[in-house]
């Protein structure tokens, strides 16, 4: 054989074994949508008693109080119930499917969290640096102290708005001019003339004249902060939060079906939203559509997934931040991100009694005090469009139900899909030290 020849071939081997010794240490992701259902009771759960699960959501159903949901629950990393129940599009007679698309609305805002605190692990801030860094418009901040008063009164900000009062929802910031005593030139500034801003950077930036709700830190507020976390993420990582997400967390996790504008080859499985009648009875609200991307990518809103794109980053955050070999976040800082940061008496009230407020998540400090049937230390959050996602440390149970109706409070579903989950455990693990807990935070 030719020198030459045996060279080529010598390189070529070469490049083939590099590949082969490549590909083994890359972990292998599974197609998110592609769920193993493990036996229940390989993990302490009755299969039997998993079933009330199905028949609670049928009755839903049948009621016409919603159109269809995706249930998903596991426990210590294994998914036990997996179902599709209902129709994604009951006015084409489209049945609910495992692969179906929802609208996460707020749900978007853990996911945008735990971009930030990626950054947090690069050395980038502290959490209780000041957000002037990156977004010096806020120099010299004021907050209005008579929210109900005939004349704005407003002040300076008593101490700066910091990144752990826009992850936690304690900066008083908002984004709405209206009814903050602004002047109309200065809504005009605000609002773009009314037509608003191509880029949420630019929204942010030009905000900075709306007066905030109160001093940073002094209550809790659910607004428009993780708004600014997104800016953040921007403005520190020098990319979008829509490329940002899809390098550093969907393509790692395995996410193919999660997005802030679908594509067009997606649209068929996305499910329409749904409002109740005057009779409580769905009606549709919003029917499966395009939507053409812009170039504005919202915080606190924004991202469409399924159940199992959102069980991937559940569980990577119940693992303590690494899922199949993949590791996105520290043990430690996961830790931090579901540990109270607002102390006593700030009501979580969008989350109900018995909540208090991480970075990114609402975390139950008072089980007594919460409709929930959870342990105390469990974290969660949900959407606009009835979304729910929770994840309880000491059972190692996660659990998610994807609904599209709004509002959504009237049913008493996500309260009663926890109690209808934990009723199914059988074998406690409350005993044996969770992976991740949070860590218990002064008064």
């Amino acid at each position: 054989m030719p020198v030459a020849l045996m060279n080529r071939r010598s390189v070529c081997l070469g490049i083939m074994a590099a590949l082969f010794a490549l590909m083994s240490v890359v972990p292998s992701l599974r197609a998110a949508e592609d769920v193993t259902v493990v036996d229940p009771e390989s993990v302490g759960m009755s299969s039997e008693r998993l079933q009330r699960i199905n028949t609670f959501i049928n009755e839903y159903i049948d009621a016409n109080q919603i159109a269809g949901a995706v249930t998903l629950v596991a426990r210590k990393g294994k998914v036990v119930h997996y179902d599709a129940q209902g129709w994604r599009d009951k006015e084409n007679g489209v049945a609910m499917s495992h692969d179906t698309i929802f609208e996460m609305m707020s749900m978007t805002k853990p996911i945008v969290s735990v971009a930030l605190m990626m950054l947090f692990e690069e050395g980038r801030f502290l959490l209780d640096d000041s957000i002037l860094r990156w977004l010096p418009e806020y120099e010299n901040h004021t907050v209005r102290i008579n929210a109900d008063g005939v004349r704005p009164v407003t002040v300076q900000e008593s101490r700066p708005v910091t990144v752990r009062h826009v992850l936690t929802h304690t900066s008083g910031l908002t984004l709405n001019p209206r009814n903050r005593g602004l002047t109309e030139a200065q809504i005009a500034d605000v609002t773009n003339d009314g037509k608003g801003w191509a880029t949420l950077a630019e929204r942010v930036a030009h905000a900075a004249v709306i007066p905030a709700s109160f001093h940073p830190g002094d209550e809790w507020q659910y607004g428009d902060s993780t708004d600014y976390v997104a800016v953040l993420v921007e403005k520190i990582s020098g990319q979008s939060i829509d490329v940002f997400l899809r390098d550093r967390i969907f393509e790692p996790l395995g996410m193919t079906d999660t997005y802030y504008y679908v594509p067009q080859e997606k649209v068929d499985r996305i499910a329409a939203v749904y409002r109740p009648d005057e009779d409580g009875q769905v009606e549709l609200m919003q029917a499966p559509a395009y939507r053409e991307p812009t170039r504005m990518f919202r915080g606190v809103a924004g991202l469409s997934s399924t159940a199992a794109d959102y069980y991937q980053f559940a569980q990577m955050i119940a693992n303590g931040g690494e899922l199949n070999g993949v590791r996105l976040l520290g043990r430690m800082t996961v830790d931090n991100m579901i540990s109270n940061h607002i102390g006593a008496g700030k009501d979580v009230y969008i989350r109900g009694g018995g909540y208090g407020f991480g970075l990114g998540f609402g975390v139950l400090t008072n089980s007594a005090a919460s409709l929930d049937a959870s342990s105390i230390g469990s974290y969660t959050w949900g959407g606009a469009y009835g979304t729910l996602y929770w994840a309880d440390p000491v059972e190692d149970l996660i659990g998610i139900l994807l609904i599209q109706i709004r509002p959504y409070n009237q049913l008493g579903i996500r309260p009663l899909f926890s109690n209808v989950v934990t009723q199914a455990v059988t074998d406690s693990f409350s005993d044996q030290k969770p992976i991740v807990m949070g860590r218990p935070t002064p008064h």
